[in-house]
């Protein structure tokens, strides 16, 4: 959605901007009746980054602190390829498009319905939308990594999160994500450790120093994590977490 609107947003704003620009990237031929549109020189940074916007948007999602809490659990259960790594990305982006969704939702309503209607420009529409995702990643990122990165001596008005600079809040939210994400993953991967050290040590006192201990602490651990149901603990844990 947001991608949508940024696009459309540049193209708009080089078709105003054409005709003061002396070259031209690109220039479309008008269909009878139609418009043409062109990009001036001087979008070439926005075209670039058109690309990356699908890692830039998931990074500014709940995409960052899921992925890495179901990576860290893979790697406490000691098992580097089940669940595969599309699984956990699908089941990442999954959660992310379910907990993402009242975001998406007043997106839309606030923002690409009014544009699609003519009842807003593309610079406002996007400025809607901004102030959309910037809501949701204002109420997950902590006021002391925010400060690392606004300007020395900006007053942060944690009322109201339209005030801060995009490309200060971006870091921010994506630093304390991970942080969140460790934490979380700290708590997951602790009864693991705990099955880890008490096989090793009880396969040392019997003198099998030649068995791998993950060999019996895998099923272990699994044994555990079923008994507990631990991907439905965790699955709520990490969508009530946001």
């Amino acid at each position: 959605m947001l991608a949508v609107l940024l696009a459309t947003g540049l193209l708009s704003s080089a078709d105003a901007h054409a005709s003061a620009q002396g070259l031209t990237l690109l220039q479309t031929a008008p269909a009878p009746g139609g418009q043409s549109y062109s990009i001036p020189a001087d979008s070439l940074p926005y075209v670039l980054l058109l690309p990356f916007l699908p890692a830039l948007l998931l990074s500014l999602s709940a995409f960052t602190r899921v992925a890495v809490v179901f990576f860290l659990l893979r790697q406490g259960l000691g098992n580097q390829y089940a669940p595969p790594n599309l699984v956990l990305i699908g089941l990442a982006m999954l959660l992310t498009y379910f907990i993402m969704q009242p975001v998406v939702q007043k997106m839309q309503s606030e923002a690409f319905e009014p544009y699609s209607k003519g009842q807003l420009a593309a610079e406002a529409a996007r400025a809607k939308a901004g102030d959309a995702l910037k809501g949701f990643m204002f109420r997950q990122t902590r006021a002391d990594d925010l400060a690392i990165f606004m300007p020395e001596g900006a007053q942060l008005d944690l009322k109201r999160p339209e005030a801060v600079p995009f490309h200060a809040l971006a870091p921010a939210f994506v630093t304390s994500e991970l942080k969140t994400a460790f934490q979380i993953g700290f708590m997951v991967i602790l009864p693991f450790l705990v099955i880890d050290l008490v096989v090793a040590s009880v396969l040392t006192g019997m003198g099998m120093i030649m068995v791998p201990p993950q060999m019996v602490s895998l099923p272990l651990k699994l044994l555990l994590f079923v008994m507990a149901d631990g991907w439905h603990l965790l699955v709520g844990s990490l969508v009530n977490s946001f």
